[in-house]
């Protein structure tokens, strides 16, 4: 059998984006495509199975060019990552970003639908690592794609795990870590005043076997 990385996601928004029109993360639901498996599909394999299954909203981990490629002239929805290995860099050099920027987004539209950027992957909650980068990171490719003028088609976001909370249960009474809140509280603000999501990812399962 077949084993690939692609997980359930759900998209918790809580900046006031409703009133803002931008073409960014339509639909309601959407898959991640991870790929660090064995035996997994080809990425033109991947595009098919998902137009077949009816998914427009897909989100992968970095920025691979098979894949950006693959995905040219589909109409899927694509949001790529910017791995935490890159958030100090990015962080540091406002220039850096702008060329990421250029590099890996500018560069595959508009045949390649991508409409989100996700700034690292669940870099709160666990190690204090990449945490001092990641509002920085978040700034930087913001800022980027306003210069570009792709604000209005590609948005930031940035995905947390559960780890992030104290206590989960009841959602009522859900707060962050105290290691958590000094890097949440200016990166929840940044968000509202610019009107854009969080990601908040839930994994029911580890992996789908097929």
């Amino acid at each position: 059998m077949k084993s690939f990385g692609v997980h359930l996601f759900f998209l918790l928004f809580l900046a006031a984006i409703a009133s803002v029109t931008v073409q960014a993360f339509t639909g309601t639901y959407g898959i991640n495509y991870g790929r660090i498996a064995n035996n997994i599909l080809s990425p033109d394999d991947v595009v098919t199975l998902l137009r077949a299954a009816k998914i427009k909203n897909v989100r992968i981990y970095d920025f691979d060019q098979s894949v950006l490629k693959a995905f040219s002239g589909t109409g899927l929805e694509l949001v790529v990552g910017l791995p935490n290995e890159n958030l100090r860099d990015v962080s540091a050099n406002a220039d850096h970003a702008m060329n990421w920027v250029k590099d890996n987004v500018l560069a595959y539209l508009p045949d390649t639908h991508i409409r989100g950027i996700a700034i690292g992957n669940e870099v709160l909650g666990s190690s204090d690592e990449f945490s001092g980068f990641l509002l920085g990171a978040v700034k930087n490719v913001y800022n980027a794609l306003d210069k570009l003028k792709l604000s209005h088609l590609v948005q930031i976001t940035t995905a947390h795990s559960q780890a992030v909370f104290a206590d989960s249960f009841p959602p009522s009474s859900c707060v962050f870590k105290d290691n958590v809140v000094q890097y949440m509280k200016p990166l929840l603000e940044f968000f509202f005043a610019n009107r854009l999501a969080f990601l908040f990812k839930c994994l029911p399962f580890s992996s789908l076997h097929v």
